[in-house]
């Protein structure tokens, strides 16, 4: 069954444009409060919670800012229902350039990032 790909996409589109930005309020308006970003480094998980990452996004300077290029994409939308869609993306914040998988699921105030789990390759 097909699902409208739309209103994930948007969402999407929001996270690409607050991450460029630095924006950890619009950040903050698209991922649910009790979400975690989860990475593996040196071998370990490591999880972090979205007011703590908030907090980091807030300190650093913006790409935007700083003039650095964008790329951001869409590699798939996945959905098995109509509240529930796993989004593979592609974005960089240099020399950080990183793959996203994201769970949204459609709640009563919209839709909402509920988990992120990302690697990434750093370029000098």
């Amino acid at each position: 069954m097909s699902y409208d790909r739309s209103s994930v996409e948007a969402v999407v589109q929001h996270y690409f444009d607050a991450l460029y930005e630095g924006d950890a309020d619009k950040l903050g308006a698209i991922f649910h409060p009790t979400a975690d970003l989860r990475w593996v480094e040196k071998g370990d998980l490591q999880i972090l919670t979205v007011p703590n990452w908030l907090e980091g996004v807030r300190k650093r300077p913006s790409a935007k800012a700083e003039n650095k290029p964008r790329e951001d994409f869409i590699v798939t939308i996945d959905r098995s229902d109509e509240n529930t869609a796993f989004v593979k993306v592609r974005c960089q914040l240099p020399p950080r350039y990183f793959t996203d998988y994201l769970v949204a699921m459609k709640l009563p105030d919209g839709w909402q990032i509920v988990s992120k789990s990302f690697r990434y390759d750093r370029k000098d």
